[in-house]
């Protein structure tokens, strides 16, 4: 996503604790050499972005004026970034790879993946967002200021004093120009044929007049910084001021936005997948690669989703069986325990105060046996948190949002509970495995907190098959690690979630490479998976504006399996689980050809 100089940065807490944590390095080096490198880079890229600023909470000190702002999104901002990103690959070509040490040619290989692919993808493609995830809509159910900058205010923006809350009143004024920047970049972006489905029109529309079509002083841009302030013992009135900035310049910037989606409404077609863009075969190989990180085509891709949903579908036959459930398919048998009133919390808000206050104490649970088979725990805590009510029509099932560096707000995992009948509780300790330990949480904590790589790895890298392929893996190590002894239901919803992922290996492909219709999509995963439809058809919405990103999930868990059993099998009663997990993850996220890579290597000094 996302520069002072370097004594600048120095000066913010979170930002000397960082810089002192990494090895030292000779000085002149080319491991030196990298490494000052790698800090500039990070160094621009926050200074580029004040979101990540605030998110890192890096927003203070000789950065504190990035706390009013919001990140430029205009085309000319795009093509200043990609400028950039040029430089910075020039740059990184420059470093003698030969000559580095082991540690620091991986952190090359991850900087130089990500920017090269950044810049390639960049000079090939000028419209969506072409980074670690493809998306061709600037705006849509998932994409967009209008949904992105409230959800950020509300969950990141901290307020502790008035130049906080000074700042928040500068970022609404700045939101209104963000969101014109959106606008003129889709309709840019339309005039060359690059029209949303009508169904994703529809979607965005809602979500548009879900923050349109309230009180200015109702809007959670108003009400949460009033909140924080009252929160903070500030006295004086944010409220009135920043109503008005919501009445007078957000608003006739949303209604902006709403007369050109219905405009686009108008001439869009209900085809879910990408195949009318231009050059919509190499886009979505692209789009896969992003995602992957794999050379894998799609037809590949593919096959591996309908040759794993047929192993775990025999798996969970066995096992569903075993419960005395025999009669209809294994999708219609989960469909029957989810239906179960007994598997779901009440769709009420305490239902879903119950279920969040029953992951937290599940996560408490967990931290007591992540010893078992983890030297290193993350320092930082992590609690699970409601998606907001107001993006939760088009936002995924669920999220993990990392702590700030600074320590001043924990992890979290936001939960989607528009319907908590999508929820059974069988499911639910296979996603906390997922979501917070030993899954997402753990990872990116610990990457975070590592003394082994440059700051702009332990805050960044993006790469989803690396974190989501783990988060599956984590759910393997807990059903490994006796998790789910004496819970058959709960092994089955860990299957559900590995069969979950298989499937969407088939529908991404299927929409974006074989022309599946939306319909075709959503029915195919209900049949596979047994899911409520309205939850296989938001899933689906999804994958329509993020082509191959899908595929990322279950493609990084298969290649997580196959570095892990290979280890196993190469040293026998010598592998160690705890420092095999040292190596994984305290390296921090990387491309998983790199991941490969460097697994091998230290599986070859393991003697």
């Amino acid at each position: 996503m996302t520069n002072l100089d370097r004594r600048s940065f120095l000066l913010t807490t979170a930002g000397a604790a960082l810089m002192t944590a990494a090895p030292a390095l000779a000085q002149g080096s080319e491991d030196a050499k990298l490494k000052a490198l790698l800090d500039r880079i990070f160094e621009d890229q926050v200074d580029d972005s004040p979101e990540r600023a605030t998110s890192l909470g890096l927003d203070k000190g000789a950065r504190a004026a990035l706390k009013g702002q919001l990140d430029e999104v205009s085309t000319a901002a795009r093509e200043a970034r990609l400028a950039k990103v040029r430089t910075r690959v020039a740059a990184l070509n420059g470093i003698d790879r030969q000559a580095l040490s082991t540690a620091s040619k991986v952190d090359l290989d991850v900087v130089l993946y990500q920017n090269s692919h950044a810049l390639s993808n960049g000079e090939k493609y000028k419209f969506g967002s072409v980074g670690g995830r493809f998306s061709p809509y600037v705006i849509s159910q998932q994409n967009g200021a209008y949904q992105e900058i409230p959800d950020f205010l509300d969950n990141q923006h901290r307020v502790a004093n008035a130049a906080d809350a000074d700042a928040w009143i500068s970022r609404l004024h700045a939101f209104g120009k963000v969101l014109d920047q959106d606008l003129e970049r889709m309709k840019i972006d339309v005039a060359a044929g690059v029209v949303p489905p009508d169904f994703v029109c529809d979607l965005t529309l809602a979500q548009l007049r879900a923050l349109r079509d309230q009180p200015p002083e109702k809007t959670v841009l108003v009400t949460s910084l009033a909140a924080k302030a009252k929160a903070a013992g500030l006295t004086a009135d944010y409220a009135t001021p920043a109503a008005r900035i919501v009445a007078q310049e957000i608003f006739p910037a949303l209604d902006r936005q709403i007369a050109a989606v219905e405009a686009n409404r108008k001439i869009a077609t209900s085809e879910a997948g990408i195949g009318r863009l231009k050059n919509a075969e190499a886009y979505y190989a692209g789009a896969c690669e992003a995602s992957t990180t794999t050379t894998l085509t799609p037809q590949q891709i593919h096959q591996l989703g309908l040759d794993q949903v047929a192993d775990i579908t025999a798996r969970l036959d066995t096992i569903l069986k075993s419960q005395g459930m025999t009669t209809g398919s294994v999708a219609e048998r989960l469909k029957g325990l989810n239906d179960n009133p007994a598997q779901v919390y009440p769709n009420t808000d305490p239902g879903r105060a119950e279920l969040i206050a029953a992951l937290n104490v599940q996560i408490g649970e967990i931290y007591k046996k992540l010893p078992l088979a983890f030297n290193t725990l993350p320092k930082a805590k992590v609690e699970v948190k409601r998606v907001p009510a107001f993006i939760q029509d088009g936002a995924s099932n669920g999220y993990y949002q990392s702590a700030a560096l600074d320590g001043s707000r924990p992890a979290a995992f936001f939960i989607n509970l528009k319907d908590t009948h999508e929820w059974p509780k069988y499911n639910l300790p296979t996603l906390v495995y997922h979501e917070t330990v030993p899954g997402h949480h753990l990872q990116i904590a610990l990457a975070q907190e590592s003394d082994r790589i440059p700051i702009i790895r332990r805050t960044g890298g993006g790469f989803s098959a690396f974190s989501e392929g783990w988060a599956l893996y984590a759910e393997q190590l807990a059903s490994e690690t006796g998790s789910y002894d004496g819970d058959p239901l709960g092994q089955a919803g860990f299957l559900q979630s590995l069969l979950f992922r298989a499937s969407r290996l088939v529908i991404d492909t299927g929409l974006h490479s074989k022309g599946w219709s939306r319909e075709k999509a959503t029915d195919y995963m209900v049949s596979v998976t047994g899911y409520p439809k309205s939850r296989a058809q938001r899933e689906v919405e999804r994958y329509c504006v993020a082509p191959g990103q899908a595929c990322s999930y279950k493609v990084g868990h298969t290649i997580w399996m196959r570095i892990r059993d290979g280890a196993k099998a190469k040293l026998g009663t010598k592998f160690d689980i705890k420092a095999y997990h040292d190596a994984a993850l305290l390296s921090g996220s990387m491309p998983m050809t790199v991941l490969e890579r460097h697994m091998a290597d230290w599986l070859a000094a393991q003697g």
